[in-house]
């Protein structure tokens, strides 16, 4: 029966070390996040930033986000150019297609993106049968 005695005479001490366990973890916790020392402990570090996507991903990025907006195919990209704010693009779509093929509508798409690839913006420039070169202008 002393055996048990000691068991419960001996819980109230160990709830008591438990809890300032607790409290000094939660202490340290704060410590190392910089929250309560006023910055001066280590601080957890920032995501590396994100690498500048290649010229072929842009390509392949804004070809796909454009037939995803207008539900067209983009067969080409006829120029590609990096500006101040990001990407431009002319883009030639088919729009309707028929036969015989040389009888299908194209059209240029004008699209701009910004500087991580994302589409900003589209808009159509020129239609034309995919038979059909420009006409030739004299100078």
């Amino acid at each position: 029966m002393s055996n048990t005695k000691n068991t419960s005479e001996s819980q109230p001490e160990q709830r008591s070390s438990q809890n300032s366990q607790t409290s000094e973890k939660s202490v340290s916790a704060k410590q190392t996040d910089g929250a309560s020392d006023g910055g001066t402990a280590k601080r957890r570090p920032r995501p590396a930033p994100k690498p500048k996507p290649k010229p072929m991903e842009i390509l392949r990025e804004a070809r796909a986000q454009l037939a995803e907006l207008t539900g067209m195919v983009a067969e080409s990209v006829s120029s590609f150019e990096q500006t101040q704010d990001g990407w431009a693009l002319e883009v030639e779509v088919l729009e309707l297609e028929r036969v015989p093929d040389t009888m299908s509508l194209m059209a240029s798409y004008q699209v701009e993106l910004d500087s991580e690839g994302q589409l900003t913006g589209y808009r159509r420039v020129r239609r034309y049968e995919r038979g059909r070169s420009d006409a030739r202008r004299s100078g």
